[in-house]
């Protein structure tokens, strides 16, 4: 295949014992036979293959009322693409109950695969119902093993969808996301009515209420039957007034799970972003001003974490955002134009965050209303974040970028007319190549490749390498520098050498630390569990 690849040089540098760590990233296009393109969709993954569920077949809606977001819009189909073949199978919504057909062709619908199960919630749509626009008040469950293989193969689908309704759930434009057990539907609103820039109150109307929240609940599903049961929320309605917008889960410093939400639309006193991100724990929620997100708004990121360096980084593709660089100026725009930015957020071991605007551009005003599909095969954590320090040095696919609006030009809002912008069938493979980590007394050591991966019964595989024969102990302790326990591995030869660290070594989830050591050095290396 002939790829158009885009280079991306990112240099990040970390206080790894004088070490250096940088990468790259390629996009390369691929193309799907007759896919004619889709935006702010959901999708689940199963055998190689993406299944489309929602989204609009158009581009930015209309300001028009009796045009926007028009049913011819609607995608009402079930989409499954094989982006390694280039296959493309397609069913229709028909023979589905009326309420799952109207919600699973809505737009912005939250979304969340957990295992073979993927939980599309609210979703905003016509509703031949209720004759009227409206954001749906359910979950559907969808088995995407099930759907893919039936569609694949002509068969039927009606028994891989189950359906509930709760009111909680009637929301669109938020994100779905977990910590641990607990779902998080954070932010977005209810919208009923078709859109008027004049205001709910002028020509056709419309009710806009935005949750200004974190609504937080439990899921129970045995295949059969699904039970929720709601939880605290927390309710802000100055820092959670978000809809359309980034969030994404995160490694936090001290090694927990959690979820940054960045930037969202908007402030109350001002039809603007927010610049600032709000980051939620187990425990709650903080609004951290202190940073300011400039150059992504919405919507396409990447999350990867390296715990030898305790930083996270968060790469943005295009979208739409309220300034930009041009001509090596900063240029803010207040009626917040589709951009080509590609930007880095990085989070240290301190928690402290900033923004790089990166030195290469989407090939188009891309990523609005895209998504990043992480490949099946990445080592993840437990809550979907990338693996960085297990991605070795070679070329590696992160996923694929898939889908979006595609605009003409920045600034098409005030004379969008349906001819400006289009759904993108645009489907990139985002390849990342890392450089070693590359240490000032390298010439000396005689211990190498340090790596510690997890294995499928909840232990930790260690292996190394030696240059000449030498004593080796190893030494486990957790972050505090209690000693877990000591290995004396006794007189070894040049070569690979193993260990493997028992499940029941650990005490809980949390950063630990390993120390090799050998007649003439020693090196630690950080690592994360999660029970």
């Amino acid at each position: 295949m002939r790829y158009l690849v885009f280079f991306l040089a990112v240099f990040a540098y970390m206080s790894i014992q004088a070490q250096e760590a940088s990468f790259s990233l390629e996009l390369r296009p691929l193309a799907i036979n007759e896919f004619g393109g889709i935006q702010s969709f959901s999708y689940g993954q199963a055998d190689g293959k993406i299944l489309i569920i929602g989204g609009r077949l158009d581009g930015l809606h209309r300001r028009q009322p009796w045009a926007s977001f028009d049913i011819d819009g609607h995608n009402t189909e079930l989409i499954v693409i094989d982006p390694e073949s280039g296959e493309k199978w397609t069913r229709s919504l028909d023979g589905l109950s009326s309420s799952i057909q109207e919600q699973l062709s809505s737009t912005n619908m939250e979304f969340y695969q957990e295992g073979d199960f993927l939980y599309c919630l609210g979703g905003y749509g016509y509703s031949a119902s209720q004759s009227n626009h409206t954001t749906y008040p359910y979950l559907t469950a969808v088995d995407v093993p099930g759907v893919v293989e039936a569609i694949t193969k002509d068969q039927e689908i009606a028994g891989y969808f189950r359906q509930i309704e709760e009111l909680a759930f009637q929301v669109t434009g938020g994100k779905l996301k977990k910590i641990e057990d607990v779902y998080h539907l954070l932010g977005g609103q209810k919208f009923i009515g078709r859109y008027n820039p004049m205001g709910p109150d002028h020509g056709p109307g419309f009710i806009q209420d935005y949750t200004n929240s974190i609504r937080r609940f439990t899921l129970e599903d045995d295949g059969l039957n699904i039970s929720i049961q709601l939880l605290e929320s927390y309710e802000d309605r100055a820092n959670l007034h978000r809809r359309d917008y980034n969030a994404e889960p995160q490694i936090m410093p001290d090694g927990s799970e959690g979820i940054t939400m960045f930037s969202g639309v908007f402030r109350e006193d001002v039809d603007w972003p927010f610049l600032t991100s709000v980051d939620v724990r187990e425990e709650g929620y903080t609004h951290n001003d202190s940073f300011k997100q400039k150059f992504n708004h919405y919507h396409c990121p990447v999350p990867m974490y390296s715990v030898e360096a305790n930083m996270m980084f968060n790469v943005f593709f295009g979208g739409i955002a309220r300034y930009y660089e041009e001509d090596g100026m900063i240029v803010r725009d207040d009626d917040v134009p589709f951009v080509k930015t590609i930007a880095l957020v990085m989070r240290d071991k301190d928690g402290n965050m900033k923004e790089e605007k990166l030195p290469i551009e989407m090939p188009g005003y891309l990523g609005a209303g895209a998504e990043f599909i992480a490949h099946p095969n990445l080592l993840t954590y437990s809550n979907g974040v990338i693996d960085y320090d297990l991605l070795g040095n070679d070329t590696v696919l992160l996923g694929y970028i898939l889908g979006g609006i595609n605009s003409s030009d920045r600034n098409i809002f005030f004379i969008n007319n349906g001819e400006e912008s289009t759904a993108s069938n645009a489907l990139y493979e985002v390849m990342l190549v890392k450089n070693s980590l590359t240490s000032t007394s390298a010439e000396s050591s005689d211990l190498f490749d340090l790596k510690i991966r997890s294995e499928y019964n909840g232990a930790y595989n260690v292996g190394y390498r030696l240059t000449k024969s030498t004593n080796v102990e190893a030494i486990l302790s957790d972050m505090t520098g209690r000693l877990i326990k000591s290995f004396h591995l006794g007189h070894q030869l040049p070569g690979t050498h193993f260990l493997e660290l028992r499940a029941g070594l650990f005490d809980g989830s949390g950063i630990y630390v390993l120390k090799l050591a050998t007649d003439n050095e020693e090196i630690s290396k950080q690592f994360f569990v999660s029970n």
